[in-house]
């Protein structure tokens, strides 16, 4: 009987146990930067934009509750690896260096690069002959530094940790040029007190380097996660509820 009631005991243990896992399952931390608008950023004291409502879409579908946190960006996949949370939705684009790291989702959407100068400097021709021995500001660790560094070898690559800091050099004259997500830098023209002074130019930039569009980002070894995230960015997709948050931010598609 003693015995007996050992394996009960045990046996009810576990089960408890087993609930309680599959409880924390449905429990979610997701990062993004919280300083990349219109995409992620805090307003008023709490984070928004595009990113942070397809995060929430997504937990809502997949029946997930999620608590979105901020993480600085070259710190954001070994955070995720280190467990300090279990998804990003922060416009990570997709890269076959990154997917040696942490596992994807399909794109979430997927816009281009492209580069802004000062309106004075009058550029047209942003190829790599053109821009020789000329300074480009881009945020660090992104996919447009690699396509920098790998394509604009005579130019002055200078890094920042945020675009909004490149761009604030580019208006003050020590950059000549920035490049980034076109539909960033054109949040920024519109909205920043500095905007007046920078144009658009060249041409729209798609590259193998840019990766496959911005997809949501967890480790690899959470495979059922991810599912259900595909699952539930089919769902909004399907249902309209992509479709209002994108107009909520933008004029245009940016699937």
């Amino acid at each position: 009987m003693k015995i007996s009631a050992v394996l009960a005991a045990a046996a009810l243990a576990a089960s408890f146990l087993t609930a309680a896992h599959a409880e924390d399952q449905t429990n979610i931390k997701i990062a993004t930067e919280g300083v990349y608008p219109p995409f992620n950023y805090v307003d008023g004291g709490k984070l928004t934009g595009f990113d942070v409502d397809i995060a929430n879409a997504l937990c809502d579908k997949a029946k997930l509750k999620c608590e979105i946190v901020t993480q600085e960006w070259d710190g954001m996949i070994p955070a995720l690896v280190a467990h300090k949370f279990d998804a990003i939705v922060a416009s990570m684009n997709i890269t076959d260096e990154r997917k040696k790291k942490i596992d994807f989702t399909a794109k979430y959407y997927d816009t281009p690069a492209k580069f802004m100068a000062s309106k004075d400097a009058k550029i047209t021709d942003v190829s790599p002959a053109a821009l020789k021995g000329k300074t480009i500001g881009v945020q660090g660790s992104t996919t447009q530094q690699n396509f920098l560094e790998a394509k604009y070898k005579d130019s002055d690559i200078k890094t920042y940790t945020t675009v909004d800091d490149a761009s604030a050099d580019l208006a003050a004259g020590r950059l000549d040029l920035v490049l980034s997500d076109k539909v960033l830098l054109d949040a920024w023209l519109k909205k920043s007190s500095d905007g007046s002074c920078c144009e658009l130019v060249g041409d729209d930039l798609r590259d193998p380097l840019f990766g496959a569009g911005k997809g949501v980002g967890v480790r690899k070894d959470d495979t059922a996660l991810r599912e259900k995230f595909d699952a539930a960015l089919k769902d909004i997709l399907a249902d309209g509820t992509y479709e209002k948050i994108n107009a909520k931010y933008f004029p245009f598609s940016i699937y």
